[in-house]
C-alpha cells in the first residue's frame, strides 16, 4: 500500500503564492500517477493537476497558467506551486496516488485565500 503525507497549506492573500508538497511512502513502485484534487465547502472534489511516472501533466482549466505540478523522484515527492491565488482557490487540497491495486489519498491540507 501507499501512504501520502501532505504539507504546505495555509492562509494567503489574493495574488499570493503557496507551495504544497506530498511525500509518498510504502509501495511506491506501484504508483503510476500522482496528483492534487481539491474540495471547497458545499462542492464536489475536483481535479487540480496530475503527473504520470513518465511526466505527462494535466491541469484543470481553472488553474492553467497559475499552478505548476512537479515531481522529485529521488524524494518520492510531488509539489504543487500555486501562484496568483484567487479567493475561489480556497479549499482542502488532497494528494492522490494512482497505484495498483488501489489508489491512495492524503489527509488533506487547507488552503485559504482571503484578504
Amino acid at each position: 500500500q501507499v501512504q501520502l503525507v501532505e504539507s504546505g497549506g495555509g492562509l494567503v492573500q489574493p495574488g499570493g503564492s503557496l507551495r504544497l508538497s506530498c511525500a509518498a511512502s510504502g509501495d511506491i513502485f506501484s504508483i503510476y500517477a500522482m496528483g492534487w484534487y481539491r474540495q471547497a465547502p458545499g462542492k464536489q472534489r475536483e481535479l487540480v493537476a496530475t503527473i504520470t511516472v513518465d511526466s505527462r501533466i494535466n491541469y484543470a482549466d481553472s488553474v492553467k497558467g497559475r499552478f505548476t505540478i512537479s515531481r522529485d523522484n529521488a524524494e518520492n515527492t510531488v509539489h504543487l506551486e500555486m501562484n496568483s491565488l484567487k479567493v475561489e482557490d480556497t479549499a482542502i487540497y488532497y494528494c492522490n496516488a494512482d497505484a495498483w491495486p488501489s489508489s491512495a489519498w492524503g489527509q488533506g491540507t487547507q488552503v485559504t485565500v482571503s484578504s
